[in-house]
């Protein structure tokens, strides 16, 4: 008999209905990652474009920046959310969570503002990408890969650990593909 019965849900195009993340790096002005794009462009890409515009976009735009702001910022446009929010998908974290599965939202959008919308939707774990800091300060840097595709999967299995779960995947994207191969019941959205 499994222990555990987990409900793993993307978050942008799968609970909301479109990108979240170039929204909430536009905030922080064009200029930035326009000439993290340009960068991209001309450099060595050892992880692929999707990969590399993201880690240098995301260097480019919050290195320096105050930790404790980009965390503010982050629960401020989390705020701004609910609106894109698939009532769909919204019906069936509510089934998950009366049933009394686990939630687990997983997701390459930013741990600042994930992590908030997560909290208010009743999610129990957060999965996304987080920036290292230092001193109140970020670096820009992703301590881990990117949470998408194969790693999405991995990070998944690192946080069940050894225990035995029967998984529910909803996704929208390629980079949900190994999530939802993982799980007993998947749904593209």
């Amino acid at each position: 008999m499994t222990s555990r019965r987990i409900a793993a849900f993307d978050f942008d195009g799968t609970i909301t209905r479109r990108d979240t993340l170039f929204p909430f790096l536009r905030k922080y002005g064009m200029v930035n990652i326009l000439q993290a794009a340009f960068s991209t462009l001309i450099a060595r890409k050892p992880h692929g474009w999707r990969e590399s515009l993201k880690a240098n976009v995301l260097r480019k735009v919050f290195s320096g920046k105050q930790l404790q702001k980009f965390e503010d910022d982050g629960k401020s446009y989390a705020s701004t959310l609910p609106p894109l929010f698939r009532d769909d998908v919204l019906s069936m974290i509510a089934y998950h969570r009366n049933a009394g599965h686990e939630l687990v939202l997983i997701t390459a959008s930013l741990g600042c503002y994930a992590r908030p919308a997560a909290e208010k939707l009743g999610f129990d774990h957060v999965i996304a990408v987080e920036l290292s800091s230092h001193a109140g300060r970020l670096s820009g840097e992703m301590p881990e890969r990117n949470v998408r595709g194969p790693e999405k999967a991995r990070r998944l299995r690192e946080w069940l650990g050894s225990s035995d779960a029967e998984i529910w995947a909803y996704g929208n994207s390629s980079g949900d593909k190994e999530m939802l191969l993982m799980a007993d019941h998947k749904k593209w959205i």
